[in-house]
């Protein structure tokens, strides 16, 4: 990790994209870059692993992270892939206890980093932010249960299709926005819905048999976002 001497304030645009940080009263927004570090992490590197303790939250500026668990017989699974301007390691801010995944740079990646000393006497000063913190906790929560819901009733061509939509819409935090090229692998795909690399490799040729998608090396283009979103319903 290396800390980077460009100024969090330059980043401004870029999180104000982002549902949550755009919805944030004026004054936080501020105190907030300026109690942040802009870092820059190397492919592979770790902002933080299972079982260490709280070490602050941090925004997505440039690149990919991957939220992931790996078994003692070496099986990952993959939670989700993060990118910008998403925020991420709001649980244990609350709870104080240990990471509950591994965080980790998919390639080179940018973030904003407020440690949580910083973030804590911020709170300190003015508890009434705190509610602001809970938005973005319950926000994942509602994700997550779709998400468990989902595993749970559909079959794999609706879940994957739902999942490259919430991909597509930044997981809700693009405000009325989309993007057209997401970073994600076949392999990565799969882990992140429980199915087999065959069987999202399948799907995906499906979907670009149809015209919906194209598939590249490590990325998948939409190219019918409304056609994905009927699939996913």
């Amino acid at each position: 990790m290396q800390t980077l001497t460009t100024a969090a304030q330059d980043f401004l645009p870029l999180l104000r994209r982002g549902k949550w940080f755009n919805s944030l009263p004026l004054p936080l927004q501020t105190s907030l870059l300026a109690l942040a570090h802009v870092c820059e992490y190397s492919p592979g590197e770790c902002l933080f692993s299972r079982g260490h303790p709280d070490n602050g939250i941090f925004a997505v500026l440039e690149g990919m992270i991957k939220i992931a668990g790996v078994s003692a017989s070496g099986k990952e699974a993959i939670l989700t892939m993060i990118d910008p301007p998403n925020w991420f390691g709001e649980i244990a801010l609350f709870d104080r206890e240990a990471r509950t995944h591994d965080a980790y740079a998919d390639g080179s990646i940018v973030v904003l980093h407020i440690p949580h000393k910083e973030l804590d006497a911020l709170l300190e000063a003015h508890p009434h932010y705190w509610r602001e913190f809970g938005r973005l906790l319950t926000q994942k929560l509602r994700l997550t249960f779709r998400a468990i819901e989902d595993l749970a009733l559909l079959p794999a061509p609706m879940r994957l299709s739902r999942r490259l939509v919430m991909m597509a819409e930044g997981y809700g935090e693009l405000k009325g926005q989309s993007r057209r090229i997401i970073n994600v692998s076949q392999e990565q795909l799969g882990l992140i819905l429980s199915i087999s690399r065959q069987t999202a490799n399948q799907i995906l040729k499906d979907l670009e048999a149809k015209g919906i998608i194209r598939v590249t090396y490590g990325e998948i283009e939409i190219c019918d976002l409304d056609a994905l979103r009927q699939l996913g319903r």
